[in-house]
């Protein structure tokens, strides 16, 4: 894995949802030295219908009214967790896929395959292949288990509509790596 520089996390999180969610694109994101390279993102704004904080804190939002540069991790449908890195107070971006590109041994462990395309592409295998879980809710994005370092940006962001959603459905906060096969789903 090709790492460029750290990120500055208080300013780079200190921003629009969607503007980060952007260039997250290409980044690389380690979560105790298992990860890859970000190709596909999602923006939620606090004033978005379709945000877990459209509605105002409570419990399970918490960590998307605190500061930038830290985790939100929530179940998903009960079923699996998914992780997002808060930006303004309110917003926030879920990380849907990653190029998988440390660890591939240990993902595919925890995975149950050894297929480079199943074992970050979605939101839950991406968890799945990190061992992230609500115990990083509200973690530090600076600190271990994390580690992200800024990526060579990529020529060509694909955007478009939001997935597994159904308000503001039609909102092109959805952006990935244009062409990458590690894609939850072709854009």
């Amino acid at each position: 894995m090709i790492m460029t520089a750290p990120i500055d996390h208080s300013s780079f999180f200190s921003r629009a949802a969607t503007e980060v969610a952007r260039e997250l694109i290409g980044c690389a994101l380690l979560v105790d030295g298992v990860g890859g390279r970000i190709v596909e993102t999602e923006a939620y704004a606090g004033d978005d219908p379709a945000s877990h904080s459209f509605r105002g804190p409570t419990a399970r939002n918490a960590a998307m009214f605190g500061a930038p540069a830290h985790a939100y991790v929530y179940r998903s449908y009960g079923i699996h967790w998914c992780l997002n890195f808060v930006c303004l107070p309110g917003s926030a971006v879920l990380i849907r896929a990653l190029e998988p590109l440390a660890g591939l041994e240990v993902m595919a462990e925890r995975r149950g395959t050894g297929n480079p395309r199943a074992l970050c592409s979605g939101p839950g295998r991406l968890t799945q292949a990190l061992a992230v879980d609500v115990s990083l809710d509200g973690a530090a994005l600076s600190r271990p288990p994390f580690h992200l370092e800024a990526g060579s940006r990529p020529a060509d962001i694909a955007v478009g509509p939001r997935i597994g959603i159904t308000k503001a459905a039609d909102v092109p906060w959805r952006f990935g790596l244009a062409g990458s096969p590690f894609l939850s789903r072709r854009m």
